[in-house]
């Protein structure tokens, strides 16, 4: 697989009409420096604001992906960021003056095809891969969909399994194994589609504005009067003749592949993924993917990536199960023997703001020497701290020099002890963001060992920076 990053070589532009907003646009391709992403960008805004091609950004999946950033739009993404996914482009500055990029025929081949002219640059900075070591599965078992990425060295692969319990469409699926050599030929011209029956429902939600026969195939999914299909498809601002096709598809139009729905849906996939901000090394397995359902898995997998970048500034050994080892925590906390009383950290998410801290208890730990030597109970206060490390650790997301800045606890309440802690113990501490407001924020914190709850509390903290708080000392001392 591809080593280096890569950009245009130069700009490229085509125009025409977005399919659900009905706006005439006009795209550019440009050039982008290394480490820069794909972004889009809104010329037709004052300040021509960035909104980056990241999940984070998603903000709607009713037929298709529209991002956000401070209020700005762009809508139906996913065919151009599966262009540039396909065309292995890392870095691209997406310009639009309009909400959305032109539809062209509903496919992914008319960006393809202005890549392709603009060319390929490869630059210095190797691509940030993101090697899957473990099983993710998203799940929407009303729907019956199943998304899965596994484990698979140095390479990338998907499969992709439909089924709409349609005659026209049957059971289909497809795999792509190699997305440098078949990505242009055999996917990026698979077209959009639709079933006659939506139609109606699409327009009443304001969708397929810009939608007609030459950008969407429509699938005959129900037996109506000639009428009524006039009627309907009149909608669309489509005058011309149409009739109920016989090989299942409006107006008998050719399919340009056996299975285009199906390879259409791992177009939409691949551009979904590009949404985790990193290509990857892995196997992708989905049954009956959707938007909706491409963009909660790729939430996922940015998830994995978020925590590995983190592990790897902090040169952790990333482990199986480990965010942070011990190497690693010594870098981020301003805490030594005997006072560190975090040996690993196991689960991170601060977008969710949680995270789970491991202490193991050992015999050999300071404090058995006086506390009960007799029979040696780990102290209250210990484990409160231990949870309050843990939860500094939560913040380090919010720091932009951690290793410049300490988390002061301010107050402890609600404390509970429910069971002694002695050595052979492994503390679990669970640790949640409940409140914040400004440079404090407020925790609840639970420790268990062996699934029971031995203490609890919630506590409050704030951040503040070494340098200040170095100051306030010689003030004092003055």
């Amino acid at each position: 697989m591809t080593k280096n990053q890569h950009t245009l070589r130069e700009r490229v532009s085509f125009s025409g009409t977005g399919l659900h907003t009905g706006a005439n646009t006009t795209i550019t391709f440009c050039p982008a420096p290394e480490n820069h992403g794909l972004r889009f960008v809104r010329t037709d805004i004052q300040g021509s604001p960035e909104i980056p091609a990241l999940v984070e950004h998603v903000v709607d999946i009713t037929r298709g992906t529209v991002l956000e950033h401070g209020n700005v739009r762009v809508h139906t993404v996913e065919h151009v960021l599966a262009a540039l996914v396909g065309s292995l482009i890392d870095n691209c500055r997406i310009e639009l003056d309009g909400i959305e990029p032109p539809v062209g025929d509903g496919s992914a081949q008319p960006y393809t095809e202005a890549i392709q002219k603009a060319g390929r640059e490869e630059q210095h900075a190797l691509r940030n891969y993101l090697a899957i070591d473990r099983t993710i599965h998203y799940q929407d078992e009303k729907h019956g969909v199943d998304i899965v990425a596994l484990p698979l060295q140095n390479d990338f692969r998907v499969t992709v399994m439909i089924d709409y319990h349609n005659p026209a469409l049957g059971t289909q699926h497809t795999g792509m194994f190699n997305l440098e050599t078949e990505f242009v030929k055999e996917y990026s011209s698979a077209r959009t589609f639709c079933f006659l029956s939506e139609i109606e429902m699409l327009l009443e939600k304001g969708l397929i504005k810009g939608g007609g026969l030459d950008n969407a195939i429509v699938i005959v999914d129900e037996d109506i009067p000639q009428a009524e299909l006039k009627r309907r498809v009149s909608k669309l601002g489509i005058q011309d003749s149409v009739m109920l096709g016989e090989n299942g598809i409006l107006n008998n139009r050719k399919l340009r592949f056996k299975n285009e729905p199906a390879r259409h849906k791992l177009l939409d996939l691949l551009g979904d993924m590009a949404l985790i901000g990193a290509p990857l090394h892995a196997q992708i397995l989905a049954a009956r993917p959707g938007h909706k359902s491409n963009v909660e898995f790729a939430r996922m997998v940015r998830k994995l990536y978020k925590q590995k970048q983190l592990s790897k500034k902090y040169e952790s050994t990333g482990a199986a199960g480990t965010v942070f080892d011990c190497n690693a925590i010594l870098k981020i906390m301003p805490h030594r023997y005997p006072m560190l009383l975090v040996d690993r950290i196991v689960e991170y998410d601060p977008e969710a703001g949680k995270i789970v801290g491991i202490k193991n208890v050992t015999i050999n730990e300071p404090h058995f020497a006086g506390h009960f030597p007799g029979r040696p109970v780990m102290p209250g206060v210990l484990i409160i701290e231990a949870m309050a490390q843990t939860g500094g650790m939560l913040m380090l997301h919010r720091l932009e020099n951690p290793e410049k800045q300490l988390v002061f606890f301010l107050s402890i309440n609600n404390a509970k002890f429910r069971k002694p802690v002695v050595p052979g113990d492994q503390l679990i501490m669970e640790v949640a963001l409940t409140s914040t407001r400004k440079a404090m924020f407020t925790l609840a914190a639970k420790a268990y060992v062996d699934g029971a709850v031995v203490a609890e509390a919630e506590l409050m903290a704030a951040i503040i920076d070494k340098e200040s708080d170095k100051e306030n000392e010689k003030t004092e001392t003055k």
